[in-house]
């Protein structure tokens, strides 16, 4: 089910693109920039309910790609890893390694994914029921270290429910609210703006805490809507609004 996976492309650093999400504009509505935006695609905004667990595995035909499966998985889990501490204790999801049942794969790609904009360097999903992919193509190999890790805190972004910075634009079909506000610098903006800041994680935070707690239903009239992943209930049901208030922002695990 890849119901939020979108495949226009952005331009992310030096050429490559991020296509899990459509083509926004830079000041849409002449609003300013300087605005987080989450996804709200289908007339609502799905953010993870809280003590959610993403449970995820390698996808097994990605590693026969590499001459030493284990060693490629150990190199991938720790990029994994990595991306997913740049956000700090602002995660709102934890995420188990597992089989079976699973909410998405981490793959890679045997194929470069380009267009005349650039290339891609990773696709990922924004939240809901159904099960998914992260998916790495050749060209993120290509890329620095910090680079590499700083794209999979921006595909991660995604997963938390976060579009791109400037992804407010006008069909309803890939609509987007505002929440919080930014300096120009956000590991979800593009080119040499994008880059984990205390604001990120800060906003992310707010966001999270705010909608467990009760105290934030919609965003500029946009309902927010608290999602459970595949692997725990296999329905897009909204969390109770007492366990929501109940539950403390977890740490990642």
């Amino acid at each position: 089910m890849q119901a939020h996976e979108e495949p226009l492309l952005h331009i992310y650093h030096n050429g490559a693109v991020c296509e899990t999400e459509t083509r926004g504009y830079a000041e849409p509505g002449n609003r300013s920039p300087l605005e987080l935006a989450v996804d709200a695609t289908d007339g609502f905004i799905p953010l993870w309910g809280p003590g959610a667990t993403l449970r995820w595995r390698f996808r097994p035909t990605s590693l026969a790609l590499f001459r030493d499966p284990a060693a490629a998985a150990a190199v991938l889990r720790t990029w994994f890893a990595e991306g997913l501490l740049l956000w700090g204790d602002a995660v709102p999801v934890r995420f188990q390694e597992v089989q079976d049942p699973w909410d998405f794969e981490l793959a890679v790609s045997p194929q470069a994914n380009c267009s005349p904009s650039g290339c891609s360097l990773a696709r990922a999903f924004f939240p809901d029921a159904g099960q998914h992919d992260i998916v790495l193509y050749p060209t993120l190999f290509q890329q620095t270290r910090a680079e590499v890790i700083e794209t999979l805190a921006h595909e991660l972004g995604h997963v938390f429910g976060l579009r791109h910075f400037f992804a407010q634009i006008t069909e309803a079909r890939w609509r987007s609210e505002i929440f919080g506000d930014h300096t120009p610098f956000s590991i979800m903006n593009y080119g040499p703006d994008s880059r984990m800041t205390d604001t990120d994680r800060a906003d992310l935070r707010t966001l999270y805490h705010l909608v467990w707690s009760g105290q934030l239903t919609e965003i500029n009239g946009t309902p927010v809507r608290q999602m459970r992943p595949y692997s725990e209930t296999g329905r897009c049901d909204p969390v109770p609004a007492l366990v929501a208030a109940a539950r403390p922002l977890p740490t990642t695990g």
